[in-house]
């Protein structure tokens, strides 16, 4: 619950960081961040996290704070389909781990492990290589309007 108040939240404490135990940030909005997943769940794999005051859910922003935000993650979904090139792009807002606001940016494809249905978090995740996951940090970050 202190965490919810934002009280010791872990997303706020970190600030604004190039790099978190996510993965490294490729976009730098006005009021949020993207993160490319170093974790090999699924190429793209994205988490856009809010910036501004500490809220948890989407309903406690303002207007122009939601409008903004929301503009945000879709800049950043149209980013990585441009790059990336799913046949589907799904948003997760859950919040139950870490309740700080963020939107999980989960790209669907062709060889999909779970059509139709959320993509499972694999038993055991490996890294991608330090090379791929670089160049596709660098790709995206060249690609983004910030």
């Amino acid at each position: 619950m202190a965490w919810r108040a934002g009280d010791g939240c872990p997303m706020c404490a970190e600030g604004r960081p190039n790099s978190n135990q996510l993965g490294t940030r490729f976009y730098e909005g006005r009021l949020s961040d993207a993160y490319l997943l170093r974790e090999d769940v699924s190429p793209g794999y994205s988490v856009v996290v809010w910036r501004g005051r500490h809220v948890a859910e989407p309903t406690e922003l303002h207007h122009e704070e939601a409008m903004r935000y929301w503009s945000e993650v879709l800049e950043v979904a149209r980013l990585l389909e441009e790059h990336y090139r799913p046949i589907k792009t799904n948003y997760a807002t859950n919040g139950n781990g870490v309740p700080h606001l963020h939107t999980q940016i989960v790209l669907r494809y062709p060889d999909d492990p779970a059509p139709r249905r959320p993509l499972p978090w694999p038993e055991s995740t490996q890294p991608i290589s330090a090379s791929d996951y670089n160049s596709q940090v660098e790709a995206l970050r060249a690609a983004s309007p910030r």
